[in-house]
């Protein structure tokens, strides 16, 4: 089809304003997928996309559309995940787009994560056509929508796509004005006369075929049995099949420039196909790959064991298999004096964190723990070195450290106008600190802030939602990194460091976290016939404490009369045998006592 007749384009829209049920409406219009075949959230194959209604994995579909003159078009759909984990993925994704269609609930209106999703599509320079969904609501207030969106957004409604995607009202009206607004696509910066180049915006591992590569072309073509190279990594692959979305896979054994589809190679490694790469044919490669590719990299990590040693090959098994098919998942095997044998693992964040403990408790049937999540630091040291840390117990000596940085996020926050004064405190007790506020109408107002990405960790989100009485909503982007006077936290109990109850904190709030810390510990650990000291030490000075009671024999029992220096015998008797086991006895430290820590009952 020629590129006159082609429009790629993508749906943005915050957690429940209809983004999959748009995309069901269209595919039944433009008659993709037979009614019979139909059913809800049908891009969303995993049961805790649609169980939470989000978008973890992105897929395309090819739809083709007969406008009202007649003239057929080809529509890719490149549904993307919404969450700011996924963001690379998603500006991967808006690459191999020229348009994006913005879904706003007409009840709810601009949220969060519809203003970073709209931020990200700019910065993408798509041409964006804002659409308000659920107009048949009882509560719905388009024209009250509308103006949010051309006041806080800068985006025109003339067009006054007023549409109900459960009911398909107004659903055509949306296809007419993809055809009218979205940009035919065209070959993207420079490159060698009749190259080829092809975006690698996503993969998915097959475990008869091999890595499924998705692919948008911006110049050249694609065929079967073509040798090609990534540009990125450097690798030659030969094509076995190409294919296109319908939204199953259907093999059509060559793309042309604009098309979007996939391409099946030799390669079995999911690591050897980096999103964001460029395919470009190995006999006559491009000058030049496509601008926009960076290395993902986790910037939340946390420790994962299994709760029973014996389940630890069964644990690594799946996490192997796991790995297939998130590229973004890193893990490496680290051993716990506490925990035993585990993996550290590295997430894009918090949602991708609960997804894959998830998915492993789900999918694979593992009962796992996981440590207390953590950032990754810069440490400077003396002599002008600079090492990223993601797990505290790797921090050099106090003595060699100039200076620690630790990662800082923009926050976006909404809520309702009379909780400011309530979220304003939560964000200063977190360090952060409040940039500006805009008013979304008469109702709500938008806060932008700057926080350090370590404390919104461990329930924040929780927080937030209490204090708003769940009306808040937040979405963050990095901003980068920053001295801070970052310390690690130790918990020693019975004098003996324990190494997955470290963590790194400010100073500022050390104290008081060790308190916490030791204080919950003390509830789950049960007596010993000794004393247990359960201190928290900050470089080796003891900042916290509290004591685990001894199991106490009554020895006295059996003393029926008499003087009292008879019971003060047999009480010194005990009282040098309780000695005696404390200087060889070992702290027996309950399951319960690391889920007390790491579910953030310490926070």
């Amino acid at each position: 089809m020629e590129l006159a007749q082609i429009r790629n384009f993508c749906i943005i829209a915050h957690i429940d304003h209809g983004k999959s049920t748009l995309a069901d409406r269209m595919m039944q219009l433009t008659q993709t997928v037979e009614d019979r075949d139909m059913r809800e959230q049908l891009l969303d194959d995993m049961d805790i996309e649609r169980e939470r209604g989000i978008t973890i994995k992105s897929r395309p579909v090819r739809m083709r559309y007969e406008a009202a003159d007649g003239q057929e078009y080809e529509f890719n759909l490149i549904d993307t995940p919404g969450h700011v984990d996924f963001t690379y993925e998603v500006s991967r994704s808006m690459a191999a787009c020229e348009g994006a269609l913005l879904v706003v609930d007409a009840a709810q209106g601009i949220e969060a994560q519809t203003v970073a999703n709209v931020y990200l599509a700019m910065e993408n320079n798509l041409e964006i056509i804002p659409v308000i969904n659920k107009v048949d609501l009882p509560n719905a207030d388009p024209d009250g929508v509308a103006h949010q969106i051309e006041d806080v957004l800068a985006l025109s409604t003339d067009r006054r796509l007023r549409i109900s995607a459960k009911t398909g009202e107004g659903v055509a009206e949306v296809l007419s004005a993809i055809v009218d607004l979205v940009p035919a696509p065209a070959a993207k910066g420079d490159a060698t006369e009749n190259s080829t180049r092809a975006l690698v915006f996503d993969s998915v591992y097959d475990a008869y075929r091999g890595v499924v590569s998705y692919v948008r072309m911006v110049e050249g073509s694609i065929k079967e049995r073509q040798r090609v190279r990534l540009m990125a990594s450097g690798r030659d692959d030969d094509i076995k099949e190409v294919g296109i979305f319908g939204p199953k896979p259907m093999r059509v054994g060559s793309l042309s420039a604009g098309q979007v589809g996939y391409v099946i190679g030799t390669l079995k490694n999911p690591a050897d196909i980096l999103i964001g790469d460029t395919l470009t044919d190995q006999s006559r490669p491009a000058n030049k790959a496509l601008p926009g590719f960076r290395r993902i990299q986790p910037m939340v990590f946390s420790g994962l064991y299994p709760v029973s040693a014996e389940d630890y090959e069964k644990f690594k098994f799946n996490l192997e298999r796991l790995g297939l098919n998130d590229s973004a998942f890193e893990y490496i095997p680290e051993t716990s004096l506490a925990l035993g044998f585990g993996f550290r693992c590295g997430f894009l964040g918090l949602l991708h964190m609960e997804i894959v403990q998830e998915r492993l408790r789900r999918e694979f049937d593992l009962d796992i723990i996981s440590t207390f999540p953590a950032v990754v630091y810069r440490v400077h040291l003396r002599g002008g070195e600079s090492i990223e840390i993601d797990n505290p117990m790797r921090l050099p000596d106090v003595t060699r450290i100039e200076q620690i940085e630790e990662p800082m996020i923009r926050a976006f926050i909404l809520c309702q106008n009379e909780h400011i004064g309530d979220i304003m405190r939560i964000v200063q007790d977190r360090r952060g600190v409040v940039g500006k506020t805009e008013s979304i109408d008469t109702q709500r107002v938008m806060l932008t802030c700057t926080m350090p990405l370590n404390e919104i960790l461990v329930e924040f989100h929780d927080v937030l939602k209490s204090v708003s009485r769940g009306y808040a909503s937040m979405d963050y982007d990095h901003t980068g990194y920053v001295a801070s006077d970052i310390v690690r936290l130790d918990i020693l109990l019975n004098h003996e460091p324990v190494d997955a109850f470290a963590c790194m904190v400010h100073r500022s709030r050390a104290e008081a976290r060790g308190r916490q810390m030791c204080q919950a510990l003390k509830e789950v650990i049960p007596p010993h016939m000794f004393a247990v000291p359960i201190q928290a030490a900050l470089n080796k000075s003891v900042i916290a404490r509290e004591t685990v009671r001894a199991l106490r024999k009554d020895v006295t029992a059996k003393c029926y009369g008499g003087d009292i220096t008879r019971k003060r015998k047999l009480l010194e008797r005990q009282k040098k045998g309780k000695k005696r086991m404390k200087q060889v006895g070992q702290v027996s430290v309950p399951q319960e006592a690391f889920l007390a820590v790491m579910k953030g009952q310490v926070t």
